[in-house]
């Protein structure tokens, strides 16, 4: 058989019945993809359900909670497509389009990850990461982890995911070391992903690792002497976020964390490039971001795709 085009992997954890509809979204494609389930702990029949159901689904089961974050990048890594799809286990596919629209987004061998269009059901109709115009290309800084692909060769390339991050704003610590390899993460055009943002979620956790991370991104990548007045200012603007979301001791107690944890950090820290870190100012305060008036103005180079892999993907 040919390899596939595309793989899906799928984080999950005691969200059985989510899940099911988000494999069956997969199974609808015009493109089938390859299925990769990550399992990390589940406590309910996930399992069972996974393995009855749906027999062509290639199922890996943790019996500890690892984080979804080990589990993508355990994910990408077992992949056998060129470029890989990332969805969380409460999303689906409405649209049988939505990968082959996306796979032809890859096109340009300068694009690492693309960002699919995402709708938050349960919050807004809002249509998330989808780009201005159908025409050109437009980036920006980083993507939601649960709506995105990505070329697995830059993923793997760029390090993955830091692990220890573990959950929170991971993504967007990915997406400056892509950048910084060379690789864009664009807005996508394709039909939308549904979120159905699940109840079971850990708010209280999520928030200290917020804050947490936030301080942690900006040790690990921004260079001297930019980290120097660039780290007060991160602190000082994640507070206020985490003031304004009404928990705003929950993130101070991340800031701290977060601040203690840097002197532990030392031999991981790899600063980006001046260059790269200017670009990725740029493209966080300017969103959707034309692709050539990047190249132009900053004469960033354009990597080649050295073969098919690398490349775009194959129709």
């Amino acid at each position: 058989m040919a390899e596939p085009t595309a793989t899906v992997m799928i984080a999950t954890k005691n969200r059985r019945d989510d899940l099911r509809r988000a494999v069956l979204s997969c199974l609808a494609q015009t493109i089938v993809p390859e299925i990769i389930v990550l399992d990390d702990g589940s406590t309910d029949d996930t399992a069972d359900m996974v393995r009855r159901e749906f027999p062509s689904v290639r199922f890996y089961r943790d019996e500890i909670s690892r984080s979804a974050t080990v589990q993508r990048n355990r994910g990408v890594k077992l992949a056998t497509g060129a470029i890989v799809f990332s969805i969380d286990d409460d999303a689906e596919f409405v649209s049988p389009h939505t990968v082959a629209q996306t796979l032809a987004e890859f096109a340009s061998p300068s694009i690492g990850v693309v960002a699919i269009p995402l709708v938050n059901v349960k919050t807004s109709d809002a249509v998330l990461q989808r780009a201005p115009s159908r025409d050109g290309i437009f980036l920006l800084d980083t993507f939601w982890g649960g709506a995105c692909a990505m070329r697995r060769e830059v993923f793997l390339r760029a390090g993955g995911y830091r692990e220890f991050l573990r959950q929170q704003y991971e993504e967007e610590d990915l997406a400056i070391r892509i950048l910084d390899a060379g690789f864009f993460t664009r807005l996508g055009n394709a039909d939308p992903i549904h979120h159905y943002e699940s109840p079971v979620r850990e708010n209280r956790r999520r928030d200290i690792f917020g804050g947490r991370n936030k301080v942690l991104i900006s040790w690990y990548n921004v260079p001297m002497p930019e980290l120097l007045f660039h780290l007060p200012g991160t602190c000082i603007k994640t507070l206020m976020h985490g003031v304004r979301q009404g928990h705003g001791l929950r993130w101070a107690w991340g800031i701290a964390q977060g601040l203690a944890t840097c002197c532990t950090q030392v031999k991981v820290r790899r600063p980006v490039g001046h260059a790269t870190f200017r670009l990725f100012r740029r493209l966080r305060k300017s969103p959707a971001t034309p692709l050539e008036r990047v190249q132009g103005e900053f004469h960033w180079p354009t990597p080649a795709a050295s073969n098919a892999d690398s490349g775009g993907a194959k129709r």
